[in-house]
């Protein structure tokens, strides 16, 4: 045990020796870990985002939504689906009646401004229009005033609800959103409800968009590239297939879908969606992993450089520690553990960079602080290891030398 408390003060006081070289291969080391447990950590963030807001939808929801076209192929004509409008999306809705709820909605757009009182929000506020059900199937909760109506559905009023993020855009703490008139563009509103915090999600904010009636969207917003969604949520997450089967048969028939042939319109379970982006994230933690192992590479060979130097320079000290009685064994360690602190210098500044970047993300997208433990202690082996590699063959060459020899040698 002293032998080895020995072995490290002298490592350190190598590295003291040794300031700008030693520094240069811990930071080598060090954005190679950064890397590897900063994009991971980033990436176990986003998964417990995608986890929570897919699980808030629960296993009982799923949406029919345009079917993409078909790319175009040599000799081949492009296959295109018509989009689904509102009028198939309205009868779809009043035709279902599996027990359940059904809600329509449409994207309005994505770079909206909001002004009141001559306060504006920057250009990229969110307008979705939706009915009576959409929050409900949505996932999103309502913190106070209420829902739009029937008769602002059917009359398409002027109505909104906003998201918290607009409201401390452009109202101060003492105003009360509700009954307040905003302007959407040149359109004016009235507030009638204020949708529950829920934060970002897949570069998405659900705190700053405004619900508007679907109807007022349909009238004095549609356009030729409007694109209508339609959400379902069942009573019983065990018949969701029933359920699916249902809405199948009931949108082809809305819109004539010739018998044999393929549907026109796609179907989407949350839970399979969550599991799609999932398994896309599993590629870039694999892509993530490759590039911090080219890194790590890249400092096992810096750190391997560095040792070898240090044998060289050291030739005389390992001659006389030899000379006193020091064994090989003994010399062999002596370097092999100072590559070691030196990988593990790198690996835990790296770590503390990598938590540091991987909760930067976590509250980007609003989940809470995340301590990788199982990264940590991967970052801590591997650095280890590559303590080992890169330290090995210059401890051995060490631990071979003569000692008439090394204490001979200008």
């Amino acid at each position: 045990m002293s032998l080895l408390r020995e072995n490290i003060n002298v490592a350190f006081g190598s590295v003291r020796a040794q300031v700008l070289r030693t520094v240069l291969t811990i930071s080598i080391i060090a954005i190679g870990i950064t890397a590897l447990v900063g994009i991971l950590t980033s990436i176990d963030a986003i998964e417990s985002k995608i986890t929570s807001d897919f699980s808030r939808l629960g296993a009982n929801t799923f949406s029919l939504s345009e079917k993409r076209s078909r790319g175009r192929s040599e000799g081949m004509t492009q296959k295109s689906y018509e989009r689904i409008n509102y009028d198939q999306a309205i009868a779809f809705k009043e035709e279902y009646n599996y027990p359940g709820v059904v809600s329509v909605s449409s994207r309005v757009s994505f770079n909206s401004t909001i002004k009141y009182n001559g306060k504006k929000t920057n250009p990229n506020v969110a307008v979705i229009g939706g009915d009576e059900n959409y929050l409900s199937t949505t996932g999103y909760d309502l913190e106070r005033g209420r829902l739009f109506s029937q008769n602002d559905l059917d009359q398409g009023n002027n109505v909104a609800i906003l998201g918290k993020d607009i409201i401390e855009k452009i109202m101060n703490d003492s105003d009360d959103p509700i009954g307040k008139s905003i302007f959407i563009g040149s359109s004016r509103f009235l507030v009638i409800g204020i949708l529950e915090s829920k934060g970002s999600s897949i570069g998405f904010s659900g705190d700053n968009q405004i619900i508007i009636p679907v109807g007022y969207a349909q009238r004095n917003l549609e356009t030729e590239n409007t694109r209508y969604n339609i959400n379902v949520k069942t009573e019983n997450p065990k018949t969701i297939d029933n359920a699916i089967g249902e809405a199948t048969g009931l949108m082809r028939k809305i819109r004539k879908d010739p018998l044999g042939k393929e549907d026109s319109f796609r179907v989407t379970r949350s839970e399979s969606l969550a599991k799609e982006l999932l398994e896309n994230l599993s590629t870039v933690t694999i892509a993530a992993s490759v590039i911090g192992a080219i890194t790590l590479v890249g400092a096992a060979i810096g750190l391997m450089n560095i040792m070898l130097v240090s044998v060289t320079e050291r030739t005389k000290e390992i001659g006389l520690r030899k000379s006193l009685g020091a064994s090989s064994k003994t010399i062999l360690s002596q370097f092999l553990i100072e590559a070691i602190v030196i990988g593990q210098l790198g690996g835990y500044l790296g770590i503390i960079f990598g938590i540091i970047i991987g909760n930067i993300t976590a509250n980007i997208v609003g989940t809470s602080f995340i301590i990788p433990w199982d990264w940590m202690i991967t970052g801590v082996l591997l650095c280890v290891v590559i303590g080992i590699i890169s330290g090995i063959y210059p401890a051995q060459k060490a631990a071979k030398l003569d000692p008439i020899e090394a204490l001979r040698y200008e």
